[in-house]
């Protein structure tokens, strides 16, 4: 199990990584507080708090969502 923190600036940034998740074949969880969403699902993870950092948990490697997770990653 791989495990990445990120953090979304705007709306658009959660729906671009939606649609790199919705690529990958492996499941992809996102860890806010004790919320947990599907990563694949839109209304999931728009419930998010957008200033919070989150927990990314995933089984796999795709490496268009790798560069996406670099995008959002928090140092």
């Amino acid at each position: 199990m791989k495990e990445k923190k990120i953090r979304f600036r705007h709306i658009e940034e959660m729906k671009d990584f939606v649609s790199a998740a919705c690529r990958c074949e492996f499941d992809i969880d996102i860890i806010s507080d004790r919320l947990e969403v599907d990563g694949k699902s839109i209304f999931g993870v728009l419930s998010l708090n957008c200033d919070q950092e989150l927990h990314v948990k995933y089984d796999g490697t795709e490496p268009y969502f790798e560069e996406m997770l670099g995008k959002y990653a928090v140092a």
